[in-house]
């Protein structure tokens, strides 16, 4: 995994987040071409989830949204990036897998 002098930031936007997303959120930040990380609305799915999820969802202006699953819990996370799709799964895939 790449690093630069110039991490990304992490927006503290709510006082809520799935349990254990915020450090996976704080090692995607410091990968290079990863600008800002804003985690969002937390809600409930049907289907259970024993292990954090992280996959990206749809592209939006300037990087992606992505959906956390943990549990019953989906919280949707803003990234702002210049990297590609296949670069930032890479780099979620990463971050997971330690």
């Amino acid at each position: 995994m790449k690093k630069s002098s110039n991490k990304g930031r992490l927006v503290w936007n709510h006082s809520t987040h799935i349990e254990g997303l915020i450090p996976i959120l704080e090692k995607l930040s410091q990968h290079q071409g990863i600008h800002t990380v804003t985690p969002g609305v937390i809600s409930r799915s049907k289907s259970h989830t024993p292990h954090m999820k992280l996959r990206v969802s749809i592209p939006i202006r300037g990087g992606f949204k992505l959906l956390a699953r943990q549990g019953k819990a989906v919280q949707e996370v803003f990234m702002l990036t210049s990297l590609a799709q296949e670069d930032l799964e890479e780099a979620i895939t990463q971050v997971l897998a330690k």
